[in-house]
C-alpha cells in the first residue's frame, strides 16, 4: 500500500480548517490541522509534511514567519498560502517569503485539490529524474546537489533557483517566452508569480556575473534568452 503524503494546513478559522481538513483526508491525504502559526511550525518539526498551507493572517506566528522559517529547514517542500488578500504587495511578500504558489479565498476543494497535484507531480519527478551535470562556460552546475561553482566559489542554490537555472541550460540560446518558464516551473502563467520569477533571474545573474561567457539577457515584451 502507497505511503499517504502528509500535509500540513495553518488556518486560525478553525471551522475553514475543519472543512479543508476533512476534503484532503477524503481525497486520501493525511492532514495535520493547526489553529496557529506557532503550533504549525511546532508540527513541521515533528513530522517533516511533504506540502504545507499556510493562510496569512494567525495568531503567534503568521503565514509570512512561518514560510521563512520552513525555508530555512527545506527549499524542495512546497508552500501554497491562502489569503483574502488581493493586494500586490502581499502576494509578493509572500513569494519573498519562499512561497510557490497562493490561492484566494473563498476557492474551491477542486481548485485546491488540483493545485496540490501540480506539487505533488513536480517533486515526484524532483526525487526520480536522474539530471546531468553542465559546463557553463568555466563554471559547473551540479542540479542535484543544488551547487552552482563560479571561479572556485561554491554557491547553493534554492529549490527554486535550481529549477530556473536548469530550465535555462537544457535551452541555450533560445528566447524563452516568459509563459513557457512560468508554466513549466511554477505550473502556471500568472502576473505576480512572474514578478517573483524576475526576481529570482536577478539572483542567478549576480551569481553568475563572474562568469564573462554566460548571459541571461532580457527580451522585452517576450521573456529570456540564456547564452553559455
Amino acid at each position: 500500500m502507497a505511503e499517504k503524503t502528509t500535509i500540513l494546513i495553518a488556518e486560525d478559522d478553525l471551522q475553514l480548517g475543519f472543512i479543508i481538513k476533512d476534503g484532503l483526508e477524503e481525497a486520501g491525504f493525511d492532514v495535520i490541522n493547526c489553529p496557529d502559526g506557532e503550533t504549525a511550525w511546532d508540527y513541521y518539526q515533528k513530522k517533516k509534511p511533504e506540502l504545507c498551507i499556510l493562510d496569512v493572517n494567525m495568531p503567534y506566528r503568521d503565514g509570512f514567519s512561518l514560510a521563512k522559517k520552513i525555508r530555512q529547514k527545506s527549499d524542495v517542500v512546497p508552500i501554497l498560502f491562502l489569503t483574502a488578500k488581493s493586494l500586490e504587495e502581499d502576494k509578493l511578500r509572500g513569494f519573498e517569503a519562499g512561497a510557490d504558489d497562493y490561492i484566494l479565498k473563498p476557492f474551491s476543494m477542486k481548485e485546491l485539490l488540483l493545485r496540490i497535484q501540480v506539487f505533488i507531480r513536480r517533486n515526484k519527478m524532483l526525487v526520480t529524474d536522474s539530471r546531468k551535470n553542465y559546463s557553463l562556460g568555466n563554471s559547473s552546475f551540479y542540479p542535484d546537489e543544488l551547487k552552482l561553482v563560479v571561479a572556485g566559489e561554491m554557491i547553493l542554490l534554492t529549490q527554486r533557483e535550481k529549477e530556473l537555472l536548469e530550465f535555462f541550460c537544457t535551452h541555450p540560446n533560445k528566447v524563452l517566452k516568459r509563459e513557457e518558464i512560468l508554466s513549466h516551473i511554477w505550473g502556471k502563467n500568472d502576473y505576480f508569480l512572474g514578478r517573483s520569477m524576475d526576481v529570482f533571474v536577478t539572483r542567478l545573474r549576480k551569481y553568475l556575473i563572474n562568469e564573462p561567457l554566460v548571459s541571461i539577457e532580457t527580451i522585452h515584451g517576450t521573456g529570456y534568452r540564456f547564452s553559455c
